[in-house]
């Protein structure tokens, strides 16, 4: 009998999130399953790792039959030590989220979730980050789980290169009013960001809440996650680990440096 695939999964929501434990429960039917995620929520780590100090995981509970642990680092840092410190074996695929909140369009270049997904995808796993369209500590991922099962066993039996990564944002809505799973680009937008001045009650000294609004700047362009998702369907967009600019190197050959 053939052995089961290894699913190793991580968030950057932390190992207490609920949309870790419905991703478990999503994919619980393919594989063998392996929790390693972060002790502290990670959100906005993006690929950062942790080099200021010792790292440290301990085995926790997070379902009867689920091995998992909890590192005290960055969603990056859990898949290394995963990798190689925890695992005697390296897994089929790596599955990140399911992540409170969309990672689409310029988010991916901040998220913790695609930064575990990324991190797969440089050891030469397949790697997926998936996030659901809701901030709530206590959405209903009852639709995301259908998704996360669907394309988590595409993926699997899939036999192209091995460092595939894709990041994977659902709508929360109904299953019966998700029109389809689309793949997509990323749509180009950016955070008009600002920073909210207040004062501490004590030393009356000032300190700052970073936020803002997101602004797409290209709402029209079909091809898009953010138009995919506008529409009613799961955006399902290929990332590379490869950030040069193609369309620049031809030119930049030609500057008199």
């Amino acid at each position: 009998m053939a052995e089961k695939p290894l699913i190793l999964i991580s968030n950057d929501d932390s190992i207490y999130a609920k949309g870790i434990k419905e991703l478990v429960k999503a994919v619980k039917p393919l594989g063998n399953i392996v929790v390693v995620a972060p002790a502290q929520p990670q959100s906005g780590k993006s690929h950062a790792v942790t080099l200021d100090m010792p790292l440290t995981y301990r085995q926790t509970k997070l379902d009867e039959d689920i091995l998992s642990y909890k590192v005290s680092g960055t969603p990056a840092d859990c898949i290394k030590i995963a990798l190689f410190k925890i695992l005697d074996r390296m897994p089929n695929i790596i599955l990140s989220g399911i992540n409170h909140g969309s990672n689409s369009s310029v988010n991916i270049l901040y998220s913790g979730t695609m930064g575990a997904a990324m991190e797969g995808a440089l050891h030469g796993i397949p790697s997926i980050g998936f996030s659901l369209l809701n901030f709530a500590a206590d959405a209903d991922f009852s639709t995301a789980r259908i998704f996360v099962e669907k394309i988590t066993r595409t993926v699997l039996a899939y036999k192209g290169k091995n460092n595939i990564c894709l990041n994977v944002n659902i709508p929360y809505d109904q299953p019966e009013n998700i029109k389809g799973i689309k793949v997509c680009r990323q749509s180009e937008g950016e955070w008009r960001e600002f920073f909210s001045e207040r004062f501490h009650p004590g030393n009356k000294r000032p300190y700052y809440w970073l936020t803002g609004n997101y602004k797409n700047n290209e709402p029209e362009s079909s091809d898009t996650d953010e138009f995919a998702l506008a529409q009613g369907y799961v955006s399902v967009q290929p990332i590379t680990i490869d950030c040069t600019d193609y369309k620049m190197l031809s030119d930049l050959k030609k500057w008199d440096f």
